[in-house]
């Protein structure tokens, strides 16, 4: 398989693909060594994850530039994602041993009874991940399945390939045996190789549509099964906001990683005795944004990772035009080799459109002017999906009250675009099922067992 530069087109990386011979002998070596590295201690299992860190802050720079030239995304960017896993590393570090040793819940000493519950290992995994943030989301999955003892296939994108096999190589070299961290490589086909697998947990990051099939296929096995899956994300600007500090702060989160988050600002509804004044200053921020080489330090809007999403940006912008939307700013691909398309601001826009119903993953934004918090909310929930949500208010009481009635796994107050390691990952709907970070998500690579202990 070629791994192309999203910025030149140029072909960067020849890499073979696994068959699904090879997948088969990948699950196997996994199945038997799983066994021992449950085993291991917990404080042997961690001390490799603090390795992995080490070489993680060693290589920085070789992995940011990697990532930018594989993904397109800006080398800040890439900088910025690394920094970020670090910070989750910390989390994993700290709080697995608390989150994973047996608990009592109950000890009747006059009655000789005692009541325990274990973490023990779901045992092999399948992580099929994503390309957008490889390290955060593949973060998410590998680390705490390592540590509580599971062995993982893990399957990088096709378009995050050589991050993948950087990622490999620092768990091994950070004593991770071979056989229990194992790279699967290719596109589709080997990752549905990999679902054939009699593992015990698929954990997957991307569309709704691959996830629909793979819930389908996992479903039939009764394996455990996590999908973190597409987002339509909200944000709702009232009428008492700081309209300069919200535009800011919104257009940051509509297009970093040129929009290519699955929490990214997808849609914007303001209050209208302020919907003109911010769609100004959310104009004059998105026309500042720098575009260029991802490698240059200054960039912030790169090209996109996947050529194909050209085509969805031009349906949606020329859809939401046709129905009666203004293109303020954008609108089509940019010139050139590569894979670019001009940041986008689209007002006027409304739900018969396209843009303000399916996932743009993309620099493209819809605003709709709304009367009050009433209809705002009735707009946010009018959706398939629920990742995450957001309101723009000038108190906590307010936005608690109207995030109280919005469907989504994550909501924010005054801020956006934005994941915590201490905070539940998790979507409603069409966005997914199951859950990863905070210690819930280290506790979802365990099956609980329940210990009935009688004194003779």
């Amino acid at each position: 398989m070629r791994i192309h530069n999203p910025a030149s087109g140029a072909t960067i990386a020849e890499i073979e693909a696994d068959s699904s011979a090879a997948v088969r002998r990948k699950y196997l070596r996994a199945r038997s060594a799983q066994p021992a590295w449950a085993a291991l201690s917990l404080k042997k299992r961690l001390a490799t994850i603090v390795a992995f860190r080490e070489r993680v802050v060693a290589l920085h720079e070789t992995l940011a530039r990697t990532l930018t030239e594989e993904v397109g995304k800006p080398i800040r960017q890439s900088r910025n994602e690394l920094n970020g896993l670090l910070a989750r590393l910390d989390f994993f570090l700290a709080e697995s041993p608390r989150t994973l040793r047996q608990e009592t819940v109950l000890a009747e000493v006059d009655k000789r009874m005692e009541e325990r519950i274990s973490h023990e290992p779901l045992g092999v995994i399948a992580n099929i991940s994503a390309w957008n943030y490889p390290y955060f989301v593949g973060g998410n999955v590998f680390v705490p399945a390592l540590i509580a003892g599971n062995a993982v296939l893990y399957k990088p994108s096709e378009y995050a390939t050589l991050t993948g096999i950087h990622i490999a190589q620092m768990l091994k070299d950070a004593g991770v045996p071979e056989d229990v961290f194992v790279p699967v490589i290719g596109d589709g086909l080997t990752g549905a190789a990999l679902l054939r697998q009699s593992v015990d947990g698929v954990f997957f990051t991307g569309s709704y549509a691959t996830g629909k099939r793979i819930a389908a296929s996992t479903g039939r096995r009764m394996i455990k099964t996590q999908l973190e899956l597409g987002g339509k994300d909200p944000i709702y600007v009232c009428e008492d906001v700081d309209v300069a500090a919200a535009a800011a702060g919104l257009a940051d989160g509509a297009f970093y990683n040129n929009g290519q988050s699955c929490c990214a600002v997808e849609r914007i509804y303001v209050a209208a005795p302020i919907h003109d004044a911010f769609v100004a200053a959310f104009v004059t921020e998105v026309k500042g944004f720098r575009i260029g080489d991802p490698l240059e330090e200054a960039t912030y809007i790169g090209p996109l990772t996947r050529r194909a999403q050209i085509g969805v940006l031009k349906r949606q912008v020329a859809q939401a035009i046709k129905l009666g939307g203004r293109l303020l700013c954008g609108g089509k691909p940019i010139e050139g080799r590569g894979n670019w398309f001009q940041p986008t601001v689209i007002a006027d826009a409304h739900h018969g459109m396209e843009l303000m119903r399916e996932e743009s993953f993309g620099p493209v934004i819809g605003i709709q002017k709304v009367t009050g918090d009433d209809e705002a909310v009735a707009l946010m929930n009018d959706t398939d999906y629920g990742l995450t949500a957001g309101v723009y208010a000038r108190t906590e009481k307010r936005a608690r009250r109207i995030l109280e009635r919005v469907n989504a796994g994550s909501v924010y107050w005054n801020c956006c675009d934005r994941v915590s390691p201490r905070l539940p990952w998790s979507g409603v709907k069409h966005s997914g099922i199951g859950l990863t970070l905070s210690t819930y998500g280290i506790q979802t690579f365990t099956r609980p067992k329940a210990w009935h202990l009688r004194g003779a």
